[in-house]
């Protein structure tokens, strides 16, 4: 008997049939090297997946979350954006703390709409930079841009401390502030948006929870530090608690790094025209991009409203005293917690547009509901106290009772759109390479009317003779016509009632 025959042959590279065997990876490694969704979602080349061997050298590789980016940074990605929002779009969120002080103390001597308007230019100035750090954040990633942003955001804290004049708190509190707000809040969301996709909007959800839980927070301190150590003292804690949170959120967040894309790809790309490539890149060729800034804008013009005049309605109509009425914005930012957070978890499961648009109509519906009607009774009851003080008290307090329970709902529903705003432009959005600058065109232009909606509902609040119910009515409006434009934007994305958005 031939020995040699009755061994098992052992493959050799270098003989034809073997190197044809292995050049090809057995079928099932599919399981392993891609994820599902990756290829379930390609929807628009499959053919092309089947019909390819699958060692093509010209296509791309396929690689889940965990071979893009490590668990690990992605989860201090996550902390460091919580972070980042709990220190500066917290403290914008208490900006309604501000508003009842300062009418109250340093510039009692101006109208509410003049002094709305620091918490407006805040609005403004943080969205208005997001076109020009999200193009940075593109280009170089968000660690130069937040320490940046971490010099800006405590030098306005402190500035606001030795502030005297209303121009000083303009340019502080209102330009400064929103500049080192921008460059907190556009790098760490975008960082988290490139790090995840199969649990995008739950990532980001936890992180803008952030500014909810620091709305709970910062009112409730900021108050307990005006009576005891005073304002100038306050603002200076408030900096060096601003500046330990910046800096461990920029040393946690990171951004993985994007690839250039194909040969045909970069062939296209480059036969563009820049007039073309911009269009594309700020998505003003995309019917679903422009509905859904333009139903957000509509949002945006009354959104903030509640949130900087709930604590002064709190204190001119139901009586409560300074010391409390900061309370309701507490309650309204307590409310935004749940709102941020289990709406992002539900929409991954049933949609981001599908929850988006009832979150925007039914912050509406209660603005025009359930503060409206409270509102209605207070101001008629604030009018009798004048003369008849202990029968109507137990009333007012009953009204106190109705505009807490406002506060939470319409903060769990106001947080769901602010949270679900960004997974909704990643969805309309196709390269990934372009997200940061998209998001930041699309904070761009919803600053316009974020800056104009204040001082709009100081005006009514004045030419009503101190009546909310104009400001209250232009707010819900807004919110409701604003949705319905949303709603259009998701038929455009899927017309199909019941798909998954």
């Amino acid at each position: 008997m031939d020995i040699e025959k009755a061994l098992p042959r052992l493959p050799d590279p270098l003989h034809p049939r073997d190197s044809a065997r292995n050049h090809h990876p057995p079928r099932d490694s599919l399981s392993t090297d891609c994820s599902f969704n990756t290829l379930v979602n390609d929807s628009s080349r499959p053919s092309r997946v089947q019909k390819e061997p699958l060692s093509s050298p010209t296509s791309a590789p396929c690689t889940s979350e965990q071979d893009v980016f490590p668990q690990r940074k992605r989860y201090l990605t996550v902390f460091g954006a919580f972070l980042a929002l709990f220190c500066t779009f917290g403290q914008m969120n208490s900006f309604g703390t501000f508003q009842t002080w300062y009418s109250i103390h340093q510039l009692n001597d101006l109208p509410s709409s003049t002094i709305s308007w620091i918490g407006s230019l805040q609005l403004w100035v943080f969205f208005f930079s997001g076109s020009a750090i999200g193009y940075f954040f593109d280009m170089h990633g968000p660690t130069a841009l937040m320490t940046c942003g971490t010099v800006c955001f405590v030098l306005s804290t402190v500035f606001t401390s030795i502030s005297t004049h209303y121009y000083q708190y303009i340019l502080s509190q209102g330009i400064l502030f929103g500049v080192g707000v921008g460059l907190l809040f556009y790098p760490p969301l975008a960082s988290v948006s490139r790090s995840f996709v199969n649990y995008r909007a739950t990532a980001l959800g936890i992180a803008a929870g952030g500014s909810s839980l620091g709305g709970v927070v910062y009112p409730i301190m900021l108050r307990g530090l005006f009576d005891r150590v005073g304002f100038g003292w306050t603002m200076r804690i408030n900096a060096l608690m601003s500046l330990v949170l910046s800096v461990a959120a920029t040393l946690m967040v990171s951004s993985p790094k994007t690839s250039s894309g194909s040969n045909d790809e970069r062939k296209e790309e480059t036969g563009r025209s820049s007039f073309s490539k911009y269009l594309i890149i700020f998505g003003i060729n995309d019917s679903r991009f422009l509905l859904l800034i333009f139903g957000s804008s509509l949002v945006a013009l009354g959104l903030f409203i509640p949130i900087f005049y709930l604590s002064s309605f709190a204190h001119d109509i139901l009586g409560i005293s300074s010391s409390t009425s900061f309370l309701v914005i507490a309650t309204l930012n307590a409310g935004g917690v749940v709102g941020r957070v289990a709406p992002a978890i539900i929409s991954d499961r049933l949609g981001h547009f599908n929850i988006l648009v009832p979150s925007a109509f039914l912050s509406g519906l209660f603005v025009l509901t359930a503060w409206f009607v409270p509102a209605s009774e207070a101001e008629e009851l604030f009018a009798q106290l004048q003369t008849h003080h202990d029968s109507t008290s137990t009333s007012v307090h009953s009204s106190l009772a109705a505009v807490l329970v406002f506060a939470v709902l319409y903060g769990v529903c106001s947080g769901a759109f602010i949270s679900l705003i960004n997974p909704c432009i990643v969805k309309v959005t196709k390269d990934v390479n372009v997200v940061g600058r998209r998001i930041g065109f699309f904070y761009t232009v919803i600053s316009f009317p974020s800056l104009v909606g204040g001082p709009i509902a100081g005006s009514l609040l004045n030419s009503e003779h101190g009546s909310y119910h104009g400001m209250i009515l232009f707010s819900g409006i807004t919110l409701i016509i604003g949705s319905l434009f949303l709603f259009i934007a998701r038929l455009f994305v899927d017309n199909r009632i019941w798909a998954r958005v």
